[in-house]
């Protein structure tokens, strides 16, 4: 089941370098789990209706405009009742300084007050964007992930099958390894998916026999990565006898993730196969189909236009 966990404001604090003109006490611990970012003109208006008191509200030079316009009196009241919603956060914009009436109603109802230099479209932007992707559904599952040829590889099965030991092999030819055993996966704004691993065991990777190993430090930065598309899942499995494997791949098979199918494929595991280099040439062989060319339907249509020259040949009219 997807997970969609808060965002610390002391986090937002610090990624978007944010001046803490009053914090109340455990105000870094606040949770943030509404993706937007609220202007509050209206509400400055006295006009409340449908107000979601869970987004942080940003006041730029249209807010301070209209609240230097009103006598300090009516000021005071104005954020008596907006800071009676408990916001996570007030933020100034443009490096605007906050009224004393404001400071003084922000100590009563203990409200967080904010301020930042930048301009108040580009930090509204920017902070959305980034509460986008934080906040978005997340999962975990079991597997591997790795980039191959610039496509994220999910790699599923048993354990035991052979998934790490396959993605050290890709890691020694020059792929990048993203997560081992566990993958936390995030559908991203745009509906594509993105896995990374959990940050205890990110950039380790356990092969039975040996244990755990560090693959950032044996192979170097170049063979590990934060985070990557998940472009292709492949289910890996024990060779079954007397199964039917698909042999020519017309017919392709998707795994549901997040509301997002993703294209699978299921290789089967034998000794004396090399599961790299098939995992090299799936992840080529996806690439191109994204791209609009798939050799199984080509080499369909090829035997179709064959099987129908013959019975031509064979059948005049």
């Amino acid at each position: 089941m997807a997970s969609k966990t808060g965002i610390k404001l002391g986090t937002i604090i610090d990624i978007f370098h944010l001046d803490v003109l009053y914090g109340p006490e455990g105000y870094r611990d606040r949770s943030i789990t509404i993706e937007d970012v609220n202007r509050p003109g209206l509400q400055l208006t006295g006009f409340f209706d449908y107000f979601d008191r869970e987004r942080m509200q940003l006041l730029g030079l249209v807010e301070i405009s209209y609240l230097e316009g009103i006598s300090a009196e009516k000021r005071s009241a104005v954020f008596d009742t907006l800071f009676s919603y408990h916001t996570p956060a007030v933020i100034f914009a443009r490096g605007l300084k906050p009224y004393p009436e404001c400071m003084e109603m922000a100590k009563r109802h203990q409200q967080v007050i904010l301020g930042t230099q930048e301009n108040t479209a580009n930090i509204m932007s920017t902070m959305i964007a980034y509460l986008r992707t934080a906040l978005s559904p997340t999962i975990t599952r079991h597997g591997v992930l790795v980039e191959v040829y610039g496509e994220g590889v999910m790699l599923a099965g048993e354990s035991g099958v052979g998934k790490s030991e396959t993605a050290i092999e890709l890691v020694k030819r020059g792929h990048r390894l993203i997560a081992d055993d566990a993958v936390e996966i995030r559908r991203t704004p745009n509906g594509g998916l993105v896995g990374t691993a959990p940050e205890l065991i990110r950039h380790y990777i356990e092969l039975r026999g040996i244990g755990v190993v560090d693959v950032r430090r044996l192979f170097g930065m170049s063979a590990v990565k934060f985070d990557c598309a998940v472009d292709v899942m492949i289910e890996l499995e024990t060779w079954q006898d007397g199964k039917v494997y698909d042999r020519l791949g017309a017919d392709e098979h998707f795994t549901t993730l997040l509301d997002v199918r993703v294209p699978t494929l299921t290789i089967p595991v034998k000794p004396g196969r090399n599961l790299a280099v098939i995992i090299e040439v799936a992840a080529m062989n996806n690439r191109n189909k994204k791209m609009g060319y798939n050799a199984a339907l080509e080499f369909s249509m090829q035997v179709d236009s064959h099987i129908d020259q013959k019975y031509l040949e064979l059948n005049p009219q």
